[in-house]
This record gives structure tokens, C-alpha cells and sequence, in this order.
């Protein structure tokens, strides 16, 4: 294939000449890498609703429960990278649709479950599914919008349908729990899987195949290493910090990491080319990419826990309860991709919409026993704007100026940092909760009963893990801001 030479990504309509998807097919192929998106990114927060249903039915511990969200994410992170590069090496629409079928399978799986192993089991799965779909979405979307103003309107639907499907997975996980049951959460995907296969399969066509061969060794070392790291935050939760098994967990995530620079050193074809960090707004967007999603999953966590545990909402009250989220986070992207970027740049929207992230997360760690909605409800609209104002620049600026041959690449590194900050920040959140909450039970309330001393308990712990969630993301301001460079704003015309 010469330098020069246009990749067909679509089925072109009568009398379109065959070449980049232009017109109405070009719509429709968005719509297609739109849906699966918020398919996949769905299913890391609709769940979450449905968490104590889950707990009671299956019979999850406390801490057992987070890997309901860690298996999807581990694996989704850890082979995320594997999966871009099988869209290059077997062509993108093929692993496109072996993901969705994947994805579509493992959810029916999971409804079936009758045991909390199988669950866990049948989320991973899930998880490989989505790390094969989620890169041939971005790239196939870098691929069809030149990089300007065409590409950042396309990746602000994009970040939407990201960021807000996570908020939408919670109120539709409210009303599947409370409606039919919390094994509608995954039988939910099936539907949606079907018509996606069928969709991908008319209107999207396979991209040119590229010689190299798949870099196992590095998806291994890296899933491995990961998983190994979060389960020794999961495990101190409950055993604590001295326990062998705490720091065998660490060692041995600490040594498969380091083993999996040194394989992507010295790997033909890596799995993840290292030059992508070289540029640093790029490496600087992915750690505060993944410094803000740690905090975000591990609030949407607690404070699902709080509506339902604290407040004594239904699962349907809960997930209406983050409606505000939702609307605040598409009206805030929107204008992030339409107005800010372009009159302000990516550095200082990002820096803002980050900024504003943090102080919510500030805000909801005074909550009490004695808060009700009111006390949520303007940290969460604060959240949805910032939120909603800072991704699409992190999202532009870590695909910042990335050759066309490593579009697949640099696709899955953005999906990686998002989901391993989920999974990192969920389980340093569980442990901080723990550990916040066994300091509580040692000063118990005078006179209150069990029920009154479990809110207690629960609360202490949900303060300290949103404070550190806060923290979190001041971490990420000031990685924008030192780190990530100003590129010039785009003028209208």
C-alpha cells in the first residue's frame, strides 16, 4: 500500500466513490463507534446500582465486592494495548466484531451467575471483549476526522458518550435493579451486542492488515503486574499493610512491571511503543487522565453506598439521583469541544475542568449521617462540569500529533490509562476506607445501635476515600500544569 493511499473504513453508499466515509455514511459509522462505546463504558458503571443486590444474593464480602468492578477493568486495561495491536495485525472491523461477541456472550454469562466466582469470572471476560472493541472505536474515529476543529467536535460526542455513559450506566443500573432485577445490569448488553454486530458488519469494512506479529509476552507481564498491584490494595483493606500476602502482592507486581518495560525495550513489535511517551503533553495528559478517573470511580463507588446504605434510597433513587451528573457532563463537554478549547486551549480547560473535579470531590468528603440529597447535589452538578470540561482536551491532547500507523496504538493507551486509573484508584480507595472505618469502630458512638453505628462506621471511611480522591486530582492540576504544553487555539473562520 503506497504512503499516499486512502484506507477504506466504510461501505461506501451508491454513486460514493470508495475511500475515506464521507456524508451520511460517515454519520452512521459514528453512530455505530458511538453506541459501542457507550456499551463498554457502560458496563463499568451500571453495575455499581446494583452492587448490594449483588452482595446479598451472591454473597460477596466488602472487599470481595470491588472485584465485580476490578475484573472488568483489569482486564479491560491490561489487554487493551493487545487489542489495538490486533486491529492492526488482523484488521480493525474483524476485531471489532470478535469483541462486541465476546462482550455479548460474557454479559449473558454473567446473568446467569449463581455464585460470586462466576460473576467475577464472567465480568472478565467482558473485559477482553471490550479491550478487542474499545481501540478499533477511536482509531477508526482518528482515522475518519483530520486533526482540527472536525476531530475535536467528533471527540466531543466521543468523551459524552465516555464520561456521561458512566453516569447513565448508574441510573439505568437503578432502574434494571429495581424494575426486574440486578441481573438485568448484564443481560441489558445482549440487545445492544446483537445489533451492534449487525450494524458493524454493514457498515464498516475492513482496514489493510499490517505485517508484525503480537507482542504476548508484554500483554502478560502488564495484565499480570497490574492485577497483582491492585489485589495487594484489596488485601491490605482487610488483612493490613504487614500481612505476607500484602507484600508478596506487590513484589510480585512490582517485578512483572519492571520485566515488561524491559520486554517492550527490546520487543520487534511492542505492544506499546515507548516513543509515544517521548512527547510530554501527551505523557502528561495520560497520567492526569489516569489520576482523574482513579477518583472518579472510586466516588461513584462510595457514593452509590451512601445513597442506598446511608440515605435508604432504592436502587431506582439512586441511579435518578445521578441524573445532574449526567446533564451537567454533556452540556459541559459540549461546550469544551465547541467554545473553550478553541478561545482557551487545551492546557487551561483542562486545568479548569480538573480543578473543578477536585473541589467536588472536597465537598462530598463532609458528608455525615445527617446529609441528605441537598448535600449531594451540588458537588455532583460541580462534578459533571468539571468533568464534562476536562476530557475532551486530555483526550485531544493524548492523541496529539500520533503518526497514522500508530493511531491503534495510541487509541488503546488512552483507553489503558482510563481504566488502570479506575482499577488503581478504586482499590487505594477501598484500602483507605478500611482503614478509616476499623479507626472509627475503635471510638464508637455512645448509645447508638447497630444500625446507627454501621452508618457511622461507613461514613467515617467514605469521608476519608473521597479526601483522598481529592487529592487524587489536585495531584492531576498540577501535572497539567507543569507537564502538559499550550498548543494554539484553533480561530474561527
Amino acid at each position: 500500500m503506497s504512503a499516499n493511499a486512502t484506507p477504506t473504513l466504510v461501505r461506501p453508499l451508491a454513486g460514493e466513490p470508495r475511500g475515506a466515509p464521507t456524508g451520511r455514511r460517515r454519520t452512521v459509522v459514528l453512530a455505530v463507534i458511538l453506541v459501542a462505546q457507550l456499551m463498554v463504558i457502560l458496563d463499568m458503571s451500571i453495575v455499581n446500582v446494583a452492587l448490594p443486590n449483588m452482595q446479598q444474593a451472591l454473597d460477596f464480602s466488602p472487599s470481595g465486592l470491588s472485584w465485580v468492578l476490578n475484573a472488568y477493568t483489569l482486564a479491560f486495561g491490561g489487554l487493551l494495548l493487545l487489542g489495538a495491536r490486533a486491529g492492526d495485525l488482523l484488521g480493525r472491523r474483524r476485531t471489532f466484531l470478535a469483541g462486541v461477541a465476546i462482550f455479548t456472550a460474557a454479559s449473558l454469562l454473567g446473568g446467569f451467575a449463581t455464585t460470586a466466582g462466576w460473576l467475577v469470572g464472567a465480568r472478565a471476560v467482558q473485559g477482553v471483549g471490550a479491550a478487542l472493541a474499545a481501540p478499533a472505536t477511536l482509531a477508526l474515529l482518528m482515522s475518519m476526522f483530520r486533526e482540527g476543529r472536525e476531530r475535536t467536535r467528533a471527540l466531543g460526542l466521543y468523551t459524552a458518550v465516555s464520561v456521561g455513559g458512566a453516569a447513565i450506566g448508574l441510573i439505568a443500573g437503578g432502574m434494571l435493579t429495581e424494575w426486574l432485577s440486578w441481573r438485568w445490569v448484564m443481560y441489558v448488553n445482549v440487545p445492544i451486542g446483537v445489533a451492534l454486530l449487525f450494524g458493524i458488519a454493514a457498515v464498516i469494512t475492513e482496514t489493510p492488515r499490517q505485517a508484525g506479529r503480537f507482542d504476548l509476552t508484554g500483554a502478560l507481564t502488564s495484565t499480570l503486574g497490574m492485577t497483582a498491584l491492585v489485589y495487594g490494595f484489596v488485601h491490605a483493606a482487610t488483612s493490613g499493610w504487614g500481612s505476607a500476602t500484602t507484600v508478596g502482592a506487590f513484589a510480585a507486581g512490582a517485578v512483572l512491571l519492571a520485566a515488561f518495560v524491559l520486554v517492550e525495550l527490546r520487543a520487534a513489535a511492542p505492544i506499546t511503543p515507548l516513543g509515544l511517551f517521548a512527547d510530554r503533553t501527551r505523557s502528561g495528559a495520560h497520567v492526569a487522565r489516569l489520576l482523574l478517573i482513579a477518583g472518579m470511580t472510586g466516588m461513584f463507588f462510595f457514593l452509590t453506598q451512601f445513597l442506598q446504605d446511608v440515605l435508604g434510597y432504592s436502587a431506582l433513587q439512586t441511579g435518578m439521583g445521578f441524573l445532574p451528573v449526567t446533564i451537567a457532563l454533556f452540556i459541559a463537554s459540549q461546550a469544551s469541544a465547541r467554545v473553550l478549547m478553541e478561545r482557551f486551549g487545551d492546557r487551561r480547560v483542562t486545568i479548569a475542568g480538573v480543578a473543578l473535579s477536585a473541589l467536588s470531590l472536597l465537598w462530598l468528603s463532609q458528608l455525615s449521617e445527617a446529609s441528605g440529597y441537598v448535600d449531594v447535589l451540588g458537588p455532583l452538578v460541580l462534578l459533571g462540569i468539571g468533568n464534562g470540561i476536562a476530557f475532551v482536551p486530555l483526550t485531544a491532547a493524548g492523541l496529539a500529533g500520533v503518526p497514522p500507523e500508530q493511531a491503534g496504538a495510541a487509541s488503546g493507551l488512552v483507553n489503558v490509562t482510563q481504566q488502570v486509573g479506575g482499577s488503581l484508584g478504586l482499590s487505594v480507595l477501598v484500602t483507605v476506607f478500611g482503614s478509616a472505618s476499623r479507626n472509627a469502630a475503635e471510638r464508637p458512638l455512645v448509645g447508638a445501635g447497630p444500625a446507627e453505628q454501621a452508618r457511622h462506621l461507613f461514613v467515617e471511611g467514605a469521608d476519608a476515600a473521597f479526601l483522598v480522591a481529592a487529592l487524587m486530582l489536585a495531584a492531576a492540576v498540577v501535572v497539567a500544569t507543569l507537564v502538559i504544553r499550550a498548543r494554539p487555539t484553533t480561530v474561527a473562520v
